[in-house]
């Protein structure tokens, strides 16, 4: 580190406990009086580091500490500053009629093809006009849906205003888009992006739109292979960063919709749980379809069984061979939205379980890429238009809390491991909301179409085979569980216990004897 740079350092830490930190004042304590533009600068690449936030002004302050509120209603479209970024992106690619002639046949040419990769499970390679259709049609979706993922932890306290992000397979950035625009302006964001492909320039472009507070660095590597000791401080010296000792880990995992493409997602996750700080949050998302989304919960069960050294538990004996670590293994615990309502039990039925919120309004470079389709029988309109905000998530935690945390007795409630011995019978069951309304879909949980009383599928988290709430009766009385959003648990008072051959699945019959209550 240079001198310069360490007086500014110094100066910096002694003023943020005094007033705001003036870079034009600061200029005259260091010697050689460097440009106030120039400490300026080396104050914004020391900020994650000095955990200061840039103000309007111009001076930096320290990062408020507490934390971020969760957001209030839907995200309702990919904002306007981003898109325009993204069409820049596409003009310089490909011209200022991207969306006509050869340009526009390549991206939907390009679009089909690893949108039929994907439902093929073929893995998706990564070249320049991937990453351009990419954007153009996932990145809205995946923008919205972190934020609401992200709500479930705002809700609880849990999503500090300072925050050190670790995003694996960030693509070309909707999750890291949507984070920074759910933080407040004064909150400090320390993004890392590990993304080997050349998503990671659309990346770079679309982050440079984010608020001055945000400093991103993108790792061009894959997370297989990826280092968290590269995660350095902003002078680009180490300075004893360890991710996985307490004091230095991320707050915040991100792997969304990376798993299904992993060799071993299990064992790169685990390795990556190893780096959260001991109140961090590992969070991974998936789409909605049953492939990843089963996937999810997969890999969610199967970590959940692990136990990880307990970095904040260590003592030392000494045994007869000499010096011993003791460390007591701390538990990985799922946080949510699947819930473990029953202690000592977990579920193993297939989990396809996901959340789905209001559509976007379309964007403009999806609506201009479909409208100036050839009419040759190939394209069906809105082919190429994705507003769907439907996702699957995971939230693993190292601390031991849930969202939902409850522990049931079986003299009070009946529990879905023993569902066997209920059928035909009314029950009293408390249990999670996992989907909104699946009656009428179209491949929705496997339902079948046509149906025309709400259908929900429901979890207590000792389930082997899935459970379906439906209502063929709606009450006054009953009306919460329709009211109740993703993740709610609700008791369940008289509820009909049934066996669907059909569906190989218990249908649990809620009608006017029903009576649920929200008791989230």
């Amino acid at each position: 580190m240079s001198d310069q740079r360490e007086s500014i350092r110094s100066n910096a830490k002694y003023l943020r406990n005094v007033r705001p930190i003036d870079p034009e004042e600061i200029c005259e304590y260091v010697a050689g009086n460097p440009h106030p533009a120039v400490v300026r600068q080396q104050l914004r690449e020391e900020a994650a580091d000095l955990r200061l936030i840039e103000q309007d002004d111009g001076t930096f302050v320290p990062a408020d500490d507490e934390p971020v509120s969760p957001r209030r209603g839907p995200v309702e479209r990919f904002p306007a500053e981003y898109e325009r970024r993204l069409e820049d992106l596409l003009v310089e690619r490909y011209g200022p009629n991207w969306e006509d002639g050869a340009s526009g046949d390549l991206l939907r040419s390009t679009v089909r093809r690893f949108k039929a990769d994907y439902l093929d499970g073929r893995p998706v390679e990564y070249n320049d006009d991937v990453a351009a259709g990419y954007a153009i049609y996932h990145l809205p979706g995946y923008y919205a849906a972190i934020q609401y993922a992200l709500d479930d932890l705002a809700d609880r306290g849990l999503l500090d205003r300072t925050l050190r992000v670790l995003d694996l397979g960030a693509g070309v950035g909707g999750p890291a888009l949507g984070l920074c625009d759910y933080l407040p302006d004064d909150a400090l964001l320390e993004y890392h992006a590990v993304e080997p492909s050349a998503a990671a320039d659309v990346l770079k472009d679309l982050l440079a739109e984010t608020g001055r507070n945000t400093h991103p660095t993108i790792h061009r590597t894959t997370a297989e292979a990826f280092d968290p000791s590269e995660a350095v401080s902003g002078d680009g010296s180490s300075d004893g960063f360890d991710p996985t000792a307490p004091d230095d880990g991320f707050d915040l995992v991100l792997a969304c919709n990376v798993l299904s493409e992993l060799d071993d997602p299990v064992d790169v996750m685990q390795s990556y749980l190893e780096t959260l700080a001991p109140k961090g949050t590992f969070l991974a998302m998936a789409p909605a379809d049953k492939n990843t989304s089963v996937q999810l919960r997969e890999v969610e069960r199967e970590l959940e069984e692990e136990r990880l050294w307990d970095r904040d538990a260590v003592d030392f004996e000494t045994s007869a061979a000499g010096d011993a670590e003791r460390y007591r293994r701390g538990e990985v615990t799922v946080y949510g939205p699947t819930v473990r309502l029953w202690p000592g039990e977990t579920p193993s039925d297939r989990g396809w379980s996901f959340d789905v919120r209001p559509d976007l309004d379309v964007p403009a470079v999806q609506r201009r890429l479909d409208e100036n389709a050839p009419d040759d029988g190939e394209h069906a309109p809105g082919e190429f238009v994705n507003v769907d905000v439907q996702f699957s998530y995971s939230q693993l935690r190292l601390d031991g809390r849930r969202r939902i945390d409850m522990a049931l007795e079986t003299n009070e409630w009946a529990k879905m491991a023993e569902m066997e011995r209920h059928v035909t019978e009314r029950i009293d069951l408390v249990a999670a909301k996992l989907s909104r309304s699946l009656s009428g879909g179209d491949g929705n949980g496997g339902r079948g179409s046509g149906r025309s009383n709400p259908l929900f599928k429901i979890s207590d988290g000792s389930e082997d085979t899935d459970h379906y709430a439906v209502v063929t009766t709606e009450t006054a009385l009953n009306r919460p569980l329709l009211e109740a959003g993703y993740g709610d648990v609700c008791s369940f008072e008289g509820i009909l216990a049934l066996w669907n051959d059909d569906e190989e699945a218990y249908n649990l019959v809620v009608d006017e004897e029903t009576i649920v209550d929200r008791i989230t």
